[in-house]
């Protein structure tokens, strides 16, 4: 996934909220209460949050979750995003298998109510720049002056938009939402009941365009894979892009990239855009190096690592051979160093460089103003002076 920041509440990303808070992503055991078949492919799991972590949970539409298990006798994390509105007392994800996924298979067979695992309390920036941080209010939403949505999503990419059209729509009854959703066919469309009664409670407001790749529809517009002939014709016949407050895009690097690209090109401005990915582009690409062992010979040629977390300094020695990320260097020293994706596209591991140089490879969750004030991922960051120190409470 992809598009956010370690605060919750984050204020300066993705729209610029006000910042009403800060709150370190962390992990709490919860108890799966239920677990719901939504494809063949996919299920929705519901996690039980009791009244003492309420307020770790609290989140915006459109934020995820980091599950964490041991499976093979290793830590595995996955980050999911949240399907539902704001909902005290519960978070719900939905898991899609992925061919290979060691994770999303086993979630699919095997999870069940009952089972434990660890989430992390919610983060991420793919959120509306309207106001969305109080839990179960979406009537403090401000809607009044810009009040017309559209978001595209494929696949698995739907879950953090129906949470954010449910609540934009409830929200305000002059808020307008389309939804242009890519699958296969389908027998793969993810919450297909759900976005019917969106269809159903707000006729007038919410249009849903299913996009099918591999069967034929009526409309050819809505048959096959979106390309550019086929996205600009979208824009030309379906939607205004003119009238349009935000942009949501939700799914694979391609799609995403090329939405942005085409809306670039007809003169729609960046910062009404938000995007969230759920794959780089560059899937054999190693992520962040995490949990690669590094061997540390004191008296050979090491930069300084220097870092800041939870009002605790730490120091590590980096191997200036090894090329390894921050965030690796630091977890061999601080295991609870926050991270999720390792990818560079979650955004947990952000932190800020208070001293030092260094080079970034991926980035794809900061926005262009939380780089100018000095924020980087520690998963894709590496130093490139003899010492470097970052802070990831700021």
């Amino acid at each position: 996934m992809t598009t956010s920041t370690p605060e919750a509440d984050a204020a300066q990303t993705q729209g610029g909220q006000p910042e009403t808070g800060k709150r370190r992503a962390a992990f709490h055991p919860l108890t799966v209460s239920e677990v719901r078949r939504l494809t063949d492919e996919a299920i929705e799991v519901t996690f039980e949050v009791p009244d003492e972590l309420q307020g770790q949970y609290d989140y915006v539409p459109g934020q995820y979750v980091a599950l964490r298990t041991e499976m093979e006798g290793q830590e595995v994390r996955r980050s999911y995003s949240i399907c539902a509105e704001p909902t005290a007392g519960e978070i719900r994800v939905a898991i899609k298998r992925d061919l290979g996924g060691l994770f999303s298979n086993w979630a699919n067979d095997h999870l069940k109510a009952g089972d434990v695992l660890d989430v992390m309390s919610p983060t991420g920036a793919f959120i509306s720049k309207h106001q969305m941080t109080e839990l179960n209010r979406p009537e403090d939403i401000d809607t009044d002056t810009e009040h017309v949505f559209v978001a595209f999503a494929a696949g698995s990419g739907i879950t953090p938009v129906i949470s954010i059209a449910r609540t934009v729509l409830a929200a305000n009854e002059n808020v307008r939402f389309d939804l242009v959703y890519a699958n296969k066919a389908a027998m793969d469309v993810m919450f297909v009941e759900e976005l019917a009664d969106l269809k159903d409670k707000y006729p007038s407001r919410f249009a849903l365009h299913h996009v099918l790749s591999r069967e034929q529809r009526i409309s050819p517009l809505l048959s096959g894979r979106i390309d550019a002939e086929k996205l600009n014709s979208l824009f030309d016949d379906v939607l205004r892009t003119d009238d349009v407050d935000e942009w949501f895009l939700c799914g694979p690097f391609e799609l995403v990239q090329l939405c942005r690209d085409t809306l670039a090109a007809r003169g729609v401005p960046a910062e009404k855009i938000r995007f969230e990915l759920f794959t780089t582009g560059e899937p054999n690409k190693p992520q962040g190096s995490i949990g690669r062992p590094v061997e540390v010979d004191p008296n050979a040629d090491n930069f300084e690592i220097n870092f800041r977390l939870d009002g605790l300094s730490g120091k590590v020695a980096s191997p200036k051979h090894a090329r390894e990320s921050v965030l690796n260097a630091a977890l061999r020293v601080r295991p609870d160093v926050p991270f999720a994706c390792a990818g560079g596209v979650c955004g947990t591991c952000r932190a800020k460089v208070v001293s030092g140089t260094f080079e970034m490879d991926e980035n794809y969750a900061l926005e262009p103003d939380e780089i100018e004030r000095g924020y980087v991922l520690t998963c894709q960051t590496r130093p490139t002076s003899d010492e470097l120190s970052v802070d990831y409470d700021a």
